[in-house]
């Protein structure tokens, strides 16, 4: 009579859990925001390699072609391109649209590269989010450079 039996049951307890689901949601509301952060800065990141990329193929192009070969900018229509003269289109690539292109002078839009690697040069600033670029090419060399800018 009177007696109690004493359970060992093995479980958490409401307060724990809630605890437990607190710092969950606490360490996801933290790390979301840094990852989409992460993913913007790799696509930007991306898009300027696709710009010098096909800056350094035009110049290959015009190497091993023995031919004269232009990278033309159309940043209203988010496009570049490719062209082997006289005026024959050898390539076309859409641009992102969150990339902004802007030369310097603006006669850059156009680089010329000829069989010898020699170009016309060019400066671009190209801003992609809160990241700006400044892709450069080489007069003399026709070498594309990449520099980040703060």
């Amino acid at each position: 009579m009177g007696q109690r039996r004493e359970v060992n049951a093995a479980g958490f307890t409401l307060l724990e859990l809630i605890v437990a689901l607190f710092v969950i949601a606490l360490a996801v509301g933290l790390v979301v925001p840094m990852v989409g952060r992460s993913a913007d800065t790799l696509r930007g990141r991306a898009d300027v390699a696709r710009f010098s990329a096909m800056l350094r193929h035009a110049r290959d192009q015009a190497i091993t072609t023995r031919k004269p070969h232009a990278f033309v900018v159309d940043p209203p229509g988010h496009r570049a391109t490719i062209v082997a003269a006289p005026d024959e289109v050898r390539q076309t690539r859409a641009l992102s649209a969150d990339l902004q292109i802007d030369a310097n002078p603006p006669e850059a839009l156009r680089v010329n590269f000829e069989p010898s690697g020699v170009s016309s040069g060019g400066d671009f600033r190209l801003t992609t989010g809160r990241m700006r670029f400044r892709v450069s090419v080489d007069q003399l060399t026709g070498r594309v450079r990449i520099e980040r800018q703060e």
